[in-house]
């Protein structure tokens, strides 16, 4: 029992390690600002001195693995970076090479969405629903999603399963950075809804910084235009959900992510969208979406925060095997 694994939480802003039991506990963490303006090579140094810290703190336990998440678009199983818009001048970086030849230790990489997927399948909601099979969606600065089954992530051929958050929703809509038209991320991500409000023309009050966070308090406060925003939310992610569940028949779908945290505010409309187009969920939904019934399609809030990336990324090593690169 005296082992652990250390998780990796590579953002654009902040880089976080965290020495994990096998049951999910953390013993230690180390968090730094990203130095993305230094370069690539520096964040990598400062990632793999703080993976050597956390070691040297606990040399009286084995060290069972390393697992990193980073966000995307990520080559898998390669760990190759293509063009990452929250990581610039890191396209064409092979995350997981460069790391086990600064450690001389074996190293998993997988995308940030998926990892935090699979922390709260094993961790979070995915325990409180008495499921290892789900989907979610992490809504931040952009729209990331993960596809856990049985336990296991299924990340494809390409290892690009559960881009969607570019799939498109409302195809007459705004351009995306992926090059489509109307794609969820532009519509359910915090960086979607601050451009909505500005569009509604919404300022925060002592005019403030419009930010997610602004807006959902005014919509909480009862602000028509901050409420039709959040609306608006609950619509494109229901269509979304609508697709999914008939495609995927998955007996869990979470959202998590920073502006789920305005769950309330767009869950009403999410639901009844749902609802109405698609008829597997209507076939298989519970009495009460807030409580477990076994054989319905539960759609929920995620449970870990900003924890679920960081503690599946110390779990990945522990559950998977390495996968290996073709």
């Amino acid at each position: 029992m005296n082992t652990y694994s250390i998780g990796v939480d590579l953002g654009g802003t902040n880089l976080r390690v965290a020495a994990v039991t096998r049951a999910g506990e953390r013993l230690d963490s180390i968090s730094l600002p990203t130095r993305l303006s230094s370069g690539p090579q520096v964040v990598l140094d400062d990632m793999a001195g703080a993976i050597c810290e956390l070691i040297d703190r606990h040399a009286n336990r084995e060290l069972l693995g390393i697992g990193v998440g980073s966000p995307g678009p990520l080559e898998l199983p390669r760990g190759v970076l293509h063009h990452p818009p929250n990581l610039p001048g890191f396209d064409g970086l092979n995350l997981r090479t460069e790391l086990e030849r600064r450690l001389d230790r074996a190293v998993q990489v997988d995308s940030d969405a998926n990892l935090a997927a699979y922390g709260e399948a094993l961790l979070g909601a995915g325990r409180t629903f008495a499921s290892q099979s789900l989907f979610m969606y992490t809504l931040g600065t952009g729209v990331g999603s993960g596809i856990i089954l049985d336990g296991r992530i299924w990340r494809g051929k390409q290892g690009a399963a559960g881009e969607s958050g570019h799939g498109p929703i409302l195809p007459e809509g705004p351009k995306c950075g992926c090059g489509a038209h109307g794609c969820l991320e532009m519509y359910a991500s915090a960086t979607a809804v601050v451009r909505r409000a500005r569009e509604l023309g919404i300022e925060t009050p002592k005019h403030g910084a419009v930010t997610a966070l602004a807006i959902a308090e005014l919509a909480k406060a009862g602000d028509e235009r901050a409420l039709k925003v959040f609306d608006e939310v609950g619509y494109t992610l229901g269509l979304s959900l609508a697709h999914l569940v008939n495609a995927l028949d998955l007996p869990l779908y979470v959202i998590g992510g920073g502006a789920a945290a305005a769950w309330g505010l767009f869950a009403p409309r999410m639901f009844a969208t749902v609802r109405e187009m698609s008829y597997v969920y209507r076939m298989s939904m519970p009495t009460d979406p807030n409580v477990f019934q076994l054989g319905k399609t539960h759609i929920a809030p995620a449970q870990l925060g900003s924890d679920a990336g960081i503690l599946g990324a110390a779990l990945l090593p522990l559950s998977e095997p390495a996968p290996v690169a073709q």
